[in-house]
């Protein structure tokens, strides 16, 4: 499925603000906002496309300010901010209906974005997220992790998915840096989690899915139910023989978990 991609420049605030950032789009139906985790754009690409192409969906994937060396202005510092700019994205798009996935810290970044109360987000779906604070199942901090560390802590068939940095080109060790460095500062002052955010949660009113690969050390499945629990009639969906990034070990049980919870709750179903 052919992608395609553009800047989209957003006047924020009082009109005084412009934020221009990268966006990949794909397919027709549907209307998904995918937002990438950690380790950048490149995460949900071909998860993207396998969903484009083998579903009915439009399928909108932006890069993080910041991520893959793109520009990151100094006022944007933070997770709620971000979740913010992503809503205003979809009031310039005209989207509705909008199914908004999030891996990581992607997954952080939907549930600031459900708790803003939009009316375009039909359904969100948080896929082994970051964000929250659980007592005795901390976030792996990705600061104090090799690459080969992180890599062993994120996938179920650790030999097969290994990232090996040696392997890297310049501009894929150019990208990886960045995406680090802005992963620093959204993450914030308590690596990878907003102690506020739990309470928060209660306050969320659209469907929510809460999808959980079982091999996940990054965040481990008991911090996934808690996210779930926290979420005022969220599901939880254990996903087998898969670690933190099922979009890229296992894409077509992802894809199957993702479409089945968006087309349940789409309000242009018939009969709806």
């Amino acid at each position: 499925m052919t992608s395609t991609a553009r800047t989209i420049t957003l006047t924020l605030d009082s009109g005084d603000v412009d934020l221009r950032f990268t966006v990949d789009e794909r397919g027709k139906g549907h209307p998904f906002l995918l937002l990438h985790g950690g380790g950048g754009p490149q995460t949900v690409a071909a998860f993207a496309g396998l969903l484009a192409e083998q579903r009915p969906a439009r399928v909108i994937t932006p890069v993080h300010p910041g991520f893959g060396g793109t520009a990151r202005p100094e006022w944007l510092t933070d997770v709620p901010t971000l979740a913010r700019v992503y809503v205003r994205l979809l009031d310039e798009l005209g989207l509705e209906d909008v199914t908004v996935v999030g891996n990581s810290i992607g997954g952080w970044i939907a549930a600031e974005m459900a708790l803003l109360g939009s009316d375009r987000i039909g359904s969100v779906v948080l896929v082994n997220a970051a964000g929250i604070h659980v007592p005795g199942h901390p976030v792996a901090d990705p600061f104090t992790l090799t690459p080969a560390e992180l890599s062993a802590l994120s996938f179920h068939d650790v030999e097969k998915f290994r990232i090996d940095p040696a392997t890297f080109s310049d501009e894929q060790r150019a990208a990886a840096v960045a995406n680090r460095a802005a992963l620093q500062v959204y993450s914030g002052p308590h690596a990878m989690a907003d102690p506020t955010l739990r309470e928060r949660l209660a306050k969320v009113t659209h469907p929510v899915l809460v999808a959980w690969g079982e091999s996940d050390q990054v965040v481990d499945t008991d911090y996934g139910r808690a996210y779930a629990g926290a979420v005022p009639g969220a599901r939880f969906q254990l996903l087998l023989r898969t670690g933190h990034m099922p979009q890229i070990e296992t894409p077509e049980q992802l894809l199957a978990t993702v479409w089945d919870f968006a087309d349940a709750h789409a309000t242009d179903r018939p009969g709806n």
